[in-house]
């Protein structure tokens, strides 16, 4: 595998510091969550695509298989982020966060039993203590009742589709280039996204100015610095580096909503993210080893 131009670990790291800006931006917006996600990608699709064409013949150099992979990878994107937003129309922000954050679970599972990648016992226990400064943060607003559970399985599927999108990405981008995946995946999830605002018969238009430059803010900062960063890491590092990483966004989540919205961190948000910034260190700094003999 060649040398990788700059350190994937810290790569990562910036790319969880440019996706914790999504909630500020979403929070912002007066759009519906159909339509915000829909923007998000399409406008990521178009930002990006000019590139990918510059470089001619980089879509022939994929085969059939790898196309319709990275194809149903960004129908995995587009069903995270739809799951997820419509989560939020029957459940509570963090219990839905909460769940949500479940995915390294599925991710790590997903990598041992797809691509036999083990990480060691000191990785795992940093992950486990990211995982619990996440939920140390929502547990207490969990709610009850049969709308709330629909709301918190709908967190929960979010969680599997995200898992996916990133296994599949860590298996295709060791051998294909991140242009090339990242336009029939962003591509994919756009076509999806612009048909279930289609079929849901959701308004396009008619939102404010400032909704278009959050809509334009999402693409270019939280996806193309973000979630396109990730893909180019998983061509470095094990899909379950980026997924455990990803608890970070909400340490970033809560310190601009304190800068930005005058929302001051609570002590138990504190101690979770306590939990999460250790957990991170101790699984970032081990992740790459291999694991020690039992």
């Amino acid at each position: 595998m060649p040398r990788p131009p700059l350190n994937p670990y810290l790569a990562v790291m910036a790319a969880v510091v440019a996706v914790s800006f999504s909630a500020l931006f979403v929070r912002l917006t007066t759009a519906p969550p159909l339509v915000i996600a829909t923007y998000r990608l399409l406008f990521t699709f178009l930002a990006l695509a000019p590139f990918t064409l510059m470089k001619r013949g980089i879509l022939a150099t994929l085969d059939r298989r790898q196309v319709a992979l990275s194809a149903l990878s960004g129908l995995f994107l587009a069903l995270h982020f739809v799951t997820w937003f419509t989560s939020l129309g029957y459940t509570s922000v963090a219990s839905s966060t909460v769940l949500v954050t479940l995915q390294p679970v599925f991710v790590v599972l997903g990598s041992l039993l797809f691509f036999k990648e083990r990480i060691s016992r000191l990785a795992v226990m940093g992950g486990l203590l990211a995982l619990t400064g996440s939920i140390i943060i929502g547990a207490a607003d969990f709610q009850v009742g049969p709308r709330a559970l629909i709301g918190d399985l709908l967190a929960l599927l979010a969680a599997v589709m995200i898992s996916g999108y990133l296994l599949i990405g860590r298996r295709l981008r060791k051998g294909i280039p991140l242009e090339g995946y990242t336009f029939v995946t962003y591509g994919t999830s756009s076509l999806a996204l612009v048909a279930a605002t289609l079929f849901t018969r959701t308004p396009f238009g008619g939102y404010p100015p400032r909704d278009w430059l959050l809509f334009l803010a999402l693409a270019l900062v939280c996806t193309v610095m973000g979630h396109t960063i990730f893909n180019w890491a998983l061509k470095y590092v094990q899909a379950s580096v980026v997924s455990v990483s990803i608890l970070g966004e909400p340490l970033g989540a809560i310190l601009w909503a304190a800068v930005f919205l005058g929302e001051p961190p609570t002590l138990r948000q504190m101690a979770g993210g306590a939990f999460i910034f250790g957990g991170l260190y101790l699984f970032t700094r081990v992740a790459a080893r291999p694991p020690q003999p039992a």
